[in-house]
Parts: structure tokens; C-alpha cells; sequence
């Protein structure tokens, strides 16, 4: 059977190029909160709350714009890694694939119903933050273990 839904798997080697340094860098401008002047605009916004002030609805507001930059790239990225071919796209890489793509779902829920027991305030907003992407790493991980474990298993020589 055929995986209409599933990129080229020429996609995964751009994915990788583009994820990696994203997730690098991405994860070193939120732990030292840098944010360049040059990527300062007013960019459109569908709500603007400013803290103890008016809520807004569709208007403007200066951001720096870094955060969302890669944020996108890691979404990206990951959707071009988690979703594309393998080499050889067979029922048991698709097997795999599915429990992956199910353990991923499984262990990133866990994830936040820990986080929403123990964690509180802005530290959960952090939570939240990152559990956008928790699902894809998770996945990606899990999958391309559990491929590399098979192929290992099986004397597989590229």
C-alpha cells in the first residue's frame, strides 16, 4: 500500500539541515533571552493584551520577531523529518511509523498532565511553549530508534 501522505524522501535530508541548528540556536536565544534589534517590527496580531491593560482585537504590536522565526523552522523542519519516506517505505516501517507516531502522542500528553499538576504560572506557559514541539521530537526520535534498531537486527548494510 502506498503512503499518498508522506513527503519525498528527499525531504528528510532538508528537514535534518534545517532542524538541527534551529533547535540548537532556537534553544540558546530562549535560555539567554537574546533578541537583536534588527529583527524588531510592528507585526499584525489577532489579540494584544498588554499585562493589567485593555485586551485588543486585530491590531499591531512591536515584536521581535526571533522566537517566531524559529519556532517555524522547528515545525518545519520536523514535519519535513517525521513525515517523509524512508529509503524503503514498507508495511513494517509503517508499522513502526504508526506505533511511533502513537507512543509519541502517549508520552507527550504524560508530559503535560505531569506539568499540569506541578507546574504553575509563567513556568507552565514555558510548559506549554515547548509541548508545541514535544510531539514531532518525541516521534522523530522514537521512529527513527526504532527503524535503526530493526535494521541493526536484521544486518542491514546501506
Amino acid at each position: 500500500m502506498k503512503a499518498k501522505y508522506l513527503f519525498s524522501h528527499k525531504f528528510k535530508k532538508i528537514g535534518w539541515i534545517i532542524l538541527i541548528p534551529s533547535v540548537v540556536l532556537g534553544f540558546l536565544v530562549v535560555l539567554f533571552n537574546y533578541e537583536p534589534d534588527f529583527l524588531d517590527f510592528n507585526v499584525p496580531a489577532l489579540v494584544v493584551e498588554e499585562l493589567m491593560g485593555e485586551r485588543e482585537y486585530f491590531g499591531l504590536i512591536n515584536n521581535n520577531i526571533l522566537n517566531e522565526i524559529f519556532g517555524i523552522l522547528i515545525i518545519i523542519s520536523s514535519i519535513l523529518v517525521a513525515f517523509s519516506k524512508e529509503k524503503i517505505e514498507d508495511e513494517l516501517i509503517s508499522k513502526i511509523r504508526l506505533e511511533s507516531l502513537v507512543w509519541a502522542t502517549y508520552v507527550n500528553y504524560g508530559i503535560l498532565i505531569v506539568a499540569i499538576i506541578f507546574v504553575f504560572d509563567i513556568s507552565f506557559l514555558w510548559v506549554m511553549i515547548f509541548n508545541m514541539f514535544t510531539i514531532l521530537l518525541i516521534f522523530i526520535i522514537r521512529f527513527n530508534w526504532q527503524v535503526s534498531k530493526f535494521k541493526k537486527a536484521i544486518g542491514y548494510e546501506e
